[in-house]
């Protein structure tokens, strides 16, 4: 016997109502909240983060007890941070000083002396080095390259190479280290291969980006940035100081690998050619907490931070 036609319809509408009701937007799960910068390092795993290798970090201890943590970066200028670890190795920036602080710009070390015939000498270190302005691939050996997705005016492409802030130029295929804010370059004259090394500067100002590719770049400020960018500043031409007093002194200037084990600094860096990283950058390129209104799209290369950490015992 057939059911009347008024109570088929009756079903059928329950029915479509009940599987309405059940993919109705209100019933579904919510998309997760993106994690902000810190909960993605509160998060990482140890394999997102790299220990610092004695062999390339640099202790610059000021006479003020303060220290600043180096990186250097053999990728970008083997025979700059060559000559440099030897430097470091015998001493020759002990007791030298920080001859130019200029606002928003650099501080700048090494001997003050301005007669070459009396100023500190190098040792066994080199005093002919090449320029190293620019370096290729296949030179470089294995290392991550983590490109950013946005336009840069300096640069084809830019992104981060073993840890460092790089521009690249797929054409030629070379690669070079970007004057981002914390970055170590080598002084020079005016000839492109004038520098030995013993003269170093870090960008302490806005990133000046005509820079790159024009010096040759040895490495980075992993810590302790505060105490080069709070020095007063020069009142000479270019920010040096007019006055012998006015320098700071340095106490030592070491390669962490003649430093004893327990005296090294224990931190670590976060690795950039990880998928963590990536998040990272996304989540300081379009930042999603509440006081933000309209996300950007957009991130500057020397706007990536660069995080470090304490080692737990």
């Amino acid at each position: 016997m057939s059911m009347p036609r008024l109570v088929v319809l009756t079903l059928s509408l329950a029915l479509a109502c009940s599987v309405h009701a059940a993919t109705k937007p209100s019933a579904r799960r919510a998309p997760a909240k993106p994690l902000s910068m810190q909960e993605l390092l509160d998060t990482s795993r140890p394999s997102d983060w790299r220990r610092l290798d004695p062999q390339n970090t640099l202790l610059l201890e000021l006479a003020d007890g303060h220290r600043v943590v180096i990186e250097l970066a053999p990728s970008f200028a083997p025979a700059h941070v060559a000559n440099i670890r030897t430097l470091a190795h015998e001493g020759y920036w002990n007791g030298l000083s920080i001859n130019r602080s200029q606002d928003n710009f650099v501080v700048q070390w090494g001997d003050a002396e301005e007669n070459a015939a009396r100023r500190r000498p190098l040792g066994t270190a080199k005093a002919k080095l090449p320029a190293e302005f620019a370096f290729r691939r296949g030179n470089a050996g294995t290392f991550d390259w983590a490109r950013l997705p946005d336009a840069d005016g300096w640069a084809p492409q830019v992104g981060f190479l073993g840890g460092f802030p790089a521009g690249h130029d797929p054409k030629s295929g070379t690669y070079w280290m970007a004057h981002c804010y914390g970055a170590v370059g080598a002084g020079r004259n005016n000839e492109a291969d004038s520098s030995d090394g013993s003269e170093l500067y870090v960008v302490t100002g806005q990133s000046p980006r005509q820079l790159d590719r024009n010096m040759s770049m040895v490495g980075r400020v992993v810590q302790g940035m505060e105490w080069l960018s709070t020095i007063p500043r020069g009142t000479g031409p270019l920010g040096f100081f007019e006055k012998p007093e006015q320098r700071v002194v340095i106490r030592s200037l070491r390669l962490a690998a003649d430093v004893p084990a327990a005296e090294r600094p224990a931190i670590e860096v976060l690795r950039t050619g990880t998928p963590r990283f990536a998040q990272l950058v996304e989540a300081r390129r379009n930042r999603r907490d509440e006081f933000y209104k309209v996300q950007a799209h957009h991130i500057d290369l020397c706007n990536v931070p660069l995080p470090v950490r304490d080692i737990k015992p």
